[in-house]
């Protein structure tokens, strides 16, 4: 349940949704399973064990992504093609041309995908109105933006906009590294990735590692720049913060359950736990978000955005 990893989104202006109307338009949009000629199926899962589309508690929404994709490697269409193509050749007593070469990818494609094998993955999202928050928890810009152009196509409008602060994260980062120490309740941490603005992309990388601050500040001086920092608030979250305002890797120090212990105990009720771990955790990324941005400067204000 917990995210591991934030692309950050504001909340159209207004936006408003009261849970009974988005559960009633993310219906519309359920997950169905690939046809025969499909690759490719999107659409809305449960995000919890109760099978609903939508998971509200107290103003704070969660909602769940679902994608079922077929696997059809391209070197299995080429091996297959190139296959009929010999026979072709034999036939014809001439070998196969461009055109001929693809009608038969074409034709291959067409018979593999009815029998081909599907996978499914899900993304999942916290919206906050209150806050003017929508969260997706993914590794990748792409899979964010997957989700909310589902949100988008499923509500007919859904004009987010990505968090823009007065400082960028990267003058930030070098900044506190150049100093030794972050602002407010953030501390540095042992991990950082060092990068090159030019074509070459050289990298320096810190893993679980003591910073060696002068070492770093050399590596500043020489036109390196953060890309990666990891940090800790208030010792209670631990996460790496990117170039691109992204957080990644977030671990909640102290709430989650350790490792290899039953997160549910046979006398717990699994959706009271999810309830309880869901509050901690939107509380503590509410927090979390707003330190951030105060670090950076504070967020800008769009003409006719949602304040933090």
């Amino acid at each position: 349940m917990w995210f591991r990893n934030l692309v950050l989104y504001r909340l159209p202006p207004g936006w408003s949704l009261s849970a009974a109307q988005l559960e009633e338009k993310l219906g519309t949009r359920p997950l169905q399973p690939c046809g025969a000629l499909e690759m490719l199926s999107r659409g809305w899962i449960a995000p919890t064990p109760n099978g609903r589309l939508l998971h509200a508690l107290e103003q704070h929404y969660l909602i769940a992504l679902g994608v079922e994709q077929k696997l059809l490697p391209a070197s299995i269409i080429r091996q297959e093609a190139q296959r009929r193509a010999r026979i072709k050749e034999d036939s014809q007593g001439f070998p196969v041309g461009k055109r001929q070469m693809r009608d038969l990818k074409m034709q291959v494609t067409e018979e593999l995908r009815a029998r081909a094998l599907s996978r499914q993955r899900s993304t999942r999202a916290w919206l906050d109105p209150q806050g003017g928050w929508c969260v997706v928890d993914a590794a990748s810009p792409a899979k964010a933006e997957e989700l909310i152009e589902t949100l988008r196509d499923t509500l007919g409008s859904f004009a987010v906009q990505f968090v823009q602060t007065q400082r960028s994260a990267h003058t930030s980062m070098a900044a506190w590294l150049t100093h030794g120490s972050a602002p407010g309740g953030l501390a540095l941490d042992q991990d950082l990735t060092l990068m090159t603005a030019d074509g070459t992309k050289s990298t320096v990388r810190y893993t679980r590692h003591a910073l060696d601050l002068r070492e770093i500040r050399s590596h500043l001086e020489s036109g390196k720049y953060p890309a990666q920092l990891g940090l800790c608030w208030n010792d209670r979250v631990a996460f790496l913060l990117t170039d691109k305002l992204a957080i990644k890797r977030v671990q909640f120090l102290d709430l989650e359950p350790d490792a290899g212990v039953a997160e549910v105990q046979p006398k717990d009720d699994p959706l009271e736990k999810f309830d309880a771990d869901f509050a901690l955790m939107t509380g503590e990324l509410r927090q979390l978000l707003a330190q951030v941005l105060d670090a950076l400067g504070g967020e800008v204000q769009i003409a006719g955005s949602l304040a933090a």
